[in-house]
């Protein structure tokens, strides 16, 4: 069973507050591969989530077009790389990663897997009206 969130203060409170512990998570017992936690808190312009990759789990090679990341290894170890195996670099607990935008990059977990925290600036979500430089729609049953 996954340790709850830890939550200082009510939702709606815009002050500071402790959202979960990472170790605690971390070292629950093992649970699928997947996101443990994630900052689902409204108005706020970061994303965040814990992620865990079980032993030899992988995130494929790609490239992240638009949004920096940090990751911040919480437990296990694994390796850091750019889709070639020349650049493979060794994760461990404590690694604080820093992925450019345009970068190319891959995780892989170790035998143990591999426990870590992301953070970007959120992505704006979904937005029904014209797409960005059309100033005006055509009107039903209009030519030209």
């Amino acid at each position: 069973m996954t340790p709850p969130a830890i939550d200082t203060a009510p939702a709606d409170s815009p002050a500071p507050r402790v959202l979960c512990d990472t170790r605690a998570l971390a070292e629950a017992p093992p649970v699928p591969a997947g996101v443990l936690w994630k900052l689902a808190e409204s108005g706020r312009q970061l994303d965040a989530n814990v992620v865990r990759l079980a032993p030899g789990g992988r995130v494929t090679a790609h490239t992240e077009a638009q949004l920096d990341v940090l990751v911040l290894v919480v437990a296990g170890d694994g390796t850091l790389g750019d889709g070639t195996a020349e650049a493979a670099e060794p994760l461990a607990e404590g690694a604080l990663v820093w992925l450019p935008h345009g970068a190319p990059r891959s995780i892989t977990a170790g035998g143990t897997g591999l426990t870590y925290v992301t953070v970007h600036d959120r992505r704006p979500g979904m937005r029904i009206g014209p797409r960005p430089g059309v100033t005006s729609l055509p009107q039903p049953g209009a030519t030209g």
